[in-house]
């Protein structure tokens, strides 16, 4: 069932440098978001930024640009986000999960 109407944005902020079992951690939360049937996944690579460690991280400079902040985003229903919580407390060890309420005005996929 495709959402519409009134849902919730789930953001993860992590680094790029993060890992889980040796892969990537934000493609191991999409893979997780895909398997558990949640309306869709982005991951978004920024140029710079710091988090609660206070270290800024830019891709501007090549020896400061190891752990370049990530941010991963869904949308979906409110209780398919809230279900999907747990997984994320499994994962994310260091970095920020943020829920903001949004509406979805229009999501259409192409066609297979």
């Amino acid at each position: 069932m495709r959402p519409s109407g009134p849902a919730l944005r789930l953001t993860i902020f992590i680094g790029d440098g993060d890992t889980w079992h040796h892969r990537p951690l934000s493609s191991e939360i999409v893979r997780r978001a895909r398997a558990t049937g949640l309306a869709g996944a982005s991951v978004f690579h920024g140029v710079e930024g710091f988090g609660a460690s206070s270290v800024v991280h830019t891709a501007r400079l090549l020896s400061l640009s190891a752990d370049l902040p990530v941010a991963v985003v869904i949308v979906d229903v409110a209780d398919k986000i809230r279900s999907f919580l747990p997984e994320l407390d499994e994962l994310v060890t260091e970095g920020l999960v943020i829920i903001d309420e949004c509406e979805v005005i229009r999501y259409v996929g192409r066609q297979p």
